[in-house]
């Protein structure tokens, strides 16, 4: 399987390739050249497969020309060495954990896949390989943790001053070794250009190796197909044929690997892209017009994005045919009050604690139900772990929360961040003249 730019489609490089350039110099995406079918048979029997079973046969489609299928195999089940259940709310309505990871995020998925991957293909003696990421929140702590202590490797995680959580900022800034953080004063979109910018630029490139592990790395898109397939495998069990999703969605990377999914086979009657008002994906689809904005704070703060970069993957995949695309994808958007109303209507209809991602996600498909009266199953994402966010809970919600232990681990460590504007220049100078961990 070879993989092209979404600028142009003549490219053709390999999965290695586009797994270390992260980005093609045309700043387009990487796509694989050809959306693999998944056997029938595979689909109709997908509920005798365990979750690893699973990624492997999906991982296997898109890569099995380019990693050898034993490697591949001790991959997948080395990354996703974590469940992801769909618990049951009511009799149709699940909510699907993917935050039992070591970051307690979803993207715990993408980041161990493509850190095993990088890791796989790194050689002894080859140049120190530099991870630049941008993250609105979980993504920094999942590259973390997920690159953490991996040779010859080195982390810049660049994230939005006074807009991540605090367990969401230890995450980036305690660890020390091959992590480093730097806390800038703009928000993600901010950061986000940052790091492109620094892709783009000739000198940083010919200085340093540079790759990303935001989710326009393809590496990061692929392993996250693999929980939509697994939470179709547990709705099948209970005899489910057909299943709506509804998606918390920023960067739009979470709903891309959805709708990848789909293209391979998986049957799915609706996805929902449900936003904060950091909506330029729900106006797109009401108005025909795609008009990105600078994002604005939210409870919600992983999906603050005012310009998803993911976007142009999923026309690509609808081959830019917005009427294709509006089959299958709908989306809404909620306030912060909305959010927090959400947020006590799962506790006080199910007891049960959801963060603000996952809220969004809820109020979606009640929102779907209403308007459609789809009675069916529905799965909503929960994409991270409600102790991340504790200034969101009022305190009788926030006591019923159980902190993990790996979060108790971080508290009284010190915070390890250097601070810069958003100006280009300060950040590849400090890149340049940075003390080499």
């Amino acid at each position: 399987m070879k993989f092209y730019s979404t600028n142009n489609k003549d490219l053709r490089v390999s999965f290695k390739e586009a797994v270390f350039n992260s980005m093609p110099l045309d700043k387009g995406l990487y796509m694989p050249e050809s959306i693999p079918q998944l056997p029938a048979s595979f689909i109709d029997n997908i509920e005798q497969y365990s979750l690893t079973e699973i990624a492997y046969e999906v991982a296997s489609a898109l890569l099995k020309d380019e990693i050898p299928a034993e490697d591949l195999k001790a991959l997948v089940e080395e990354a996703a060495n974590f469940e992801a259940p769909a618990v049951p709310l009511d009799e149709n309505t699940f909510v699907l954990e993917l935050f039992h990871g070591p970051s307690l995020a979803f993207k715990d998925f993408g980041a161990r896949f493509m850190s095993r991957v990088m890791g796989y293909y790194l050689k002894d003696g080859e140049q120190l390989l530099d991870v630049l990421v941008a993250t609105s929140g979980d993504t920094g702590g999942a590259v973390a943790l997920g690159f953490l202590g991996v040779a010859n490797t080195r982390v810049t995680i660049l994230y939005p001053k006074g807009k991540v959580s605090p367990i969401q900022e230890q995450q980036l800034t305690t660890l020390g070794q091959n992590i480093r953080a730097i806390e800038i004063d703009g928000t993600f979109d901010d950061c986000q250009a940052l790091v492109k910018q620094a892709f783009a630029d000739e000198e940083l490139n010919q200085k340093f190796r540079l790759t990303s592990a935001n989710s326009i790395n393809i590496s990061r898109l692929i392993p996250q197909t693999f929980y939509y397939f697994n939470a179709f495998a547990q709705l099948k069990r209970k005899g489910f044929k057909e299943v709506v999703f509804s998606v918390p969605s920023g960067n739009f990377g979470n709903i891309g690997a959805g709708l990848l999914a789909f293209k391979m086979g998986l049957p799915v009657k609706q996805f929902i892209a449900a936003t904060n008002v950091n909506d330029t994906v729900p106006r797109f689809l009401e108005t025909g017009v795609y008009e990105t904005k600078p994002s604005v704070q939210t409870y919600a703060n992983a999906m603050d994005v005012g310009a998803p970069s993911n976007w142009v993957r999923i026309m690509d995949l609808f081959n830019q045919d917005t009427v294709a695309l509006k089959k299958v994808v709908t989306s809404s958007r909620f306030t912060d009050e909305e959010t927090f109303a959400g947020i006590k209507a799962i506790d006080k209809d199910f007891d049960y604690i959801a963060c603000p991602h996952t809220a969004i996600a809820y109020l979606a498909v009640e929102k779907y139900r209403n308007e459609t009266g789809y009675d069916g199953a529905a799965v909503f994402l929960s994409t991270a772990h409600a102790c991340k966010f504790p200034d969101i809970f009022p305190a009788e919600l926030a006591a019923k929360i159980e902190i993990p232990a790996s979060v108790k681990e971080l508290e009284g460590r010190a915070k390890q961040a250097d601070e810069l504007g958003v100006a280009f220049e300060d950040f590849k100078n400090w890149l340049i003249h940075k003390e080499a961990v």
